[in-house]
């Protein structure tokens, strides 16, 4: 006996072996059971995915009469009668297929239709299967129209097609249409299992991982690839020779190119893209399985619990979803699926892929797109950052863990000049004695290689030209601009090539690793709280990062004591690592590690005339997609209304938003506000005060404000009295 290929050994006999369709099969088997039988069905989707088997089934369904031959219309043909077997076996004088392909006539049609004033000969229903009917032509779907409206009772039209498009929609209206989806990785997946254990195949889950992708939603492929891997491995299916048999790109070459992008190692990149060409793996293959990975850590960043949890391939990625910020891996993705497209326009695939990976590394933001040199222990580190005026490009001294007196920290003052404002030269910095509620508070030392210092409203310092010392943080602190008070800086953590932006503290803390982009989001200072207000020297955070595959932060927070409970939440000891009330969002009664604030930063915004003037005037734009976020994160430094074109001067601190043609849109749109002409000038440096910034400010805010209105509701601190280890997740309040 010939064998028999997996496709159709395994083809589904009835609406229960019917995979990834509910949708169909509920309709039709309601339909079947009630009676309710519409004449002419289209049953439309891509290749593999049913529609056939559906019209096999449907017609057995309608002809069938049971094992004892008394049977009538059912859902659950028995698959043993004469009428079932022979719908099988295709030899069912009343069941009829046609390939539209090549019976595309209207010579064949009108042959077809001749037949159907003739009853069936030994069933209950004639069925015309047309398969691929969008192939017939014109005056072949013309000269069915009337049977197709008003056929005889006893027969039934089935119409099968992967274009539906082509379909006239005369012929559309005439039929119940079913749009059979392909079908989930994890569907196909689960049938291999089971086609394999009664073939007593051995195979590696890993192996049908592959196959279940390589299908794209096609049973009928999956089944095919399958055979066609069993020859491959002699009688197995293990995962390196399927893997080979497909060209597909091994995960590992796909982590190595993300971590050559999350440290910025264009050495790496290159490198990587020749080993594909040596191993002779598909440029667009790697593509694919980039943006396939990067989908998943977009997934894991917005919804962990999302992700197929049996996945093994996840378990080397899912780490690399705290090093990428959500806004380059969208970047990164969108690049990935056009670089796709581009791979036939370039010299060679391999180019292309090369030229793709580079233009990623390109378009990170500033300060991230180039590999950070490695120092000596103990030994100062410095970004390079050329294109950055002095305030980016001041170098960060990071020593050992020492006590605090012997860590200097060298910061540059950043340009900002105003316009019909006067020029003060830098004074001597004022002792640290409470300043008026009015004047803005000097800029915290942030864990990024750009430091910037704050700007007054109303004073503006010379910028200088090489960066001064900072004395140590309590006795004397760094020069700023004139009448702006000291701010004791919080430790600094200089950024490694794969560690995520921002510090992590240690999970009893109670503070969550900080995730975001050191680029695009700002930092925030100390609480007010933690200001120096005498010569105390502030002791060094030196508890470990936490772990983000370990315990979540509250798991470790040791339960309340008996008198603690007795009288409910003690108040933080002031020697206590945890955080305070105010930093955990409270300003309530709620006690130190029951509720870790999301929004303990402050905003670095140092409030303006003209930056206030900007945040009106933004709206009232009508911006959008990059144009917009240029706006956004701009800080207004000058308006010269007097100057003939009127002048606005902004500066912008992302490279990728100072492109030539987002300033041309934004001084287009800028004039017409106005009502005459605008010159827009953009300056590179890091904003101080940008609606963004001040957008962040007031959402932070609002956080605050119902955090504390949570933390001090009666019934929420009963339930803390009461329940000794309870906890309020973090992020779970959220304002209205």
């Amino acid at each position: 006996m010939s064998y028999q290929v997996l496709a159709r050994k395994y083809r589904s006999r009835t609406f229960e072996e019917l995979m990834g369709q509910e949708h169909v099969v509920q309709a039709l088997a309601n339909a079947l059971t009630q009676q309710r039988l519409h004449h002419a069905y289209l049953f439309t989707g891509t290749r593999g995915v049913g529609k056939t088997s559906v019209s096999r089934i449907l017609a057995k369904s309608l002809n069938c009469v049971g094992p004892d031959g008394t049977g009538g219309i059912t859902a659950q043909p028995c698959n043993v009668c004469d009428a079932c077997r022979d719908i099988d076996a295709g030899r069912f004088v009343d069941y009829v297929e046609l390939d539209a392909a090549s019976n595309r006539g209207v010579e064949e049609i009108s042959q077809l239709l001749d037949q159907a004033v003739y009853k069936p000969v030994i069933g209950r229903f004639k069925v015309y299967m047309i398969d691929e009917v969008h192939m017939l032509s014109n005056t072949a779907f013309n000269a069915m129209l009337k049977t197709l409206e008003e056929p005889p009772e006893y027969l039934k039209f089935v119409l099968a097609t992967t274009d539906p498009q082509k379909v006239p929609v005369t012929v559309l209206s005439r039929c119940l249409q079913f749009n059979l989806r392909p079908m989930s990785p994890q569907t196909v997946l689960e049938h291999l299992t089971r086609v394999l254990s009664n073939e007593s195949v051995p195979n590696e889950p890993g192996a049908l991982r592959l196959l279940a992708r390589a299908a794209r939603g096609s049973m009928r492929d999956a089944l095919s690839l399958t055979d066609q891997a069993i020859a491959f491995g002699s009688g197995q299916l293990q995962e390196a020779g399927v893997r080979q048999m497909l060209g597909s790109v091994d995960r590992g070459h796909v982590l190595g190119i993300l971590n050559a992008l999350i440290a910025g190692d264009g050495t790496a990149l290159v490198g990587a893209s020749d080993r594909l060409r040596d191993m002779g793996l598909s440029a667009g293959g790697t593509l694919e399985d980039l943006a396939v990975a990067l989908q998943q850590l977009a997934v894991a960043q917005a919804a962990p619990g999302a992700l197929d949890a049996g996945d093994p391939d996840l378990a080397e990625l899912l780490p690399l979803a705290s090093q990428l910020p959500a806004d380059e891996v969208q970047l990164m993705y969108s690049m990935a699926l056009h670089g796709r497209q581009e791979l036939p326009l370039a010299p060679d695939e391999y180019a292309g892929l090369t030229m793709v990976l580079l233009r990623m590394m390109a378009f990170r933001p500033n300060g991230q797109g180039a590999r950070q040199p490695t120092a000596p222990e103990g030994a100062a580190r410095t970004a390079p950052a050329p294109a950055m005026n002095a305030a980016s490009a001041a170098p960060v001294e990071r020593p050992q863990p020492v006590p605090p007196a012997a860590a200097p920290v060298v910061a540059a003052p950043v340009p900002a000049p105003a316009p019909a404002v006067p020029r003060v030269a830098e004074a001597a910095p004022p002792e640290p004695e409470p300043e008026p509620a009015g004047a803005p508070a000097a800029a915290s030392m942030a864990a990024a290689p750009a430091i910037p210092s704050a700007v007054a409203p109303a004073v503006v310092a010379e910028s200088a030209s090489e960066p001064e010392p900072a004395p140590e943080p309590a006795p004397a602190p760094a020069p700023v601009a004139a009448a702006e008070p000291p701010r004791a800086p919080p430790p600094a953590e200089a950024p490694a090539p794969r560690a995520p932006s921002g510090p992590l503290r240690a999970a009893q803390a109670g503070a969550p690793a900080t995730r975001f982009s050191e680029r695009l989001r700002p930092r925030a200072g100390p609480p007010p709280a933690a200001r120096v207000e005498s010569d105390a020297e502030e002791p060094e955070d030196l508890s470990p990062p936490h772990d983000d595959n370990g315990p979540p932060p509250w798991m470790d927070v040791p339960p309340p004591s008996d008198e603690e409970a007795s009288v409910g939440m003690s108040m933080p000891d002031m020697d206590d690592p945890m955080p305070s009330s105010a930093e955990s969002g409270g300003g309530g009664s709620g006690g130190s590690g029951i509720y870790v604030s999301t929004a303990i930063e402050e905003v670095e915004l140092v409030p303006t005339a003209l930056g206030e003037r900007w945040y009106a005037v933004v709206p009232q734009l009508g911006l959008n997609a990059l144009s917009r976020e240029l706006a956004l994160q701009a800080e207004c430094i000058e308006i010269d209304e007097s100057a003939d074109p009127q002048r606005w001067r902004f500066r912008v601190e992302r490279e990728s938003l100072r492109q030539p043609g987002l300033l041309e849109k934004l001084q287009a749109v800028l004039a017409g506000f106005v009502g005459k002409p605008v010159r827009v000038d953009i300056e590179a440096g890091r904003a101080s005060d940008s609606p963004a910034l001040r957008d962040t400010q007031a959402t932070r805010a609002r956080q605050r404000l119902a955090e504390s209105i949570i933390l001090e509701d009666p019934e929420v601190q009963q339930l803390l009295a009461q329940f000794k280890t309870a906890r309020i997740l973090p992020g779970s309040i959220k304002p209205i």
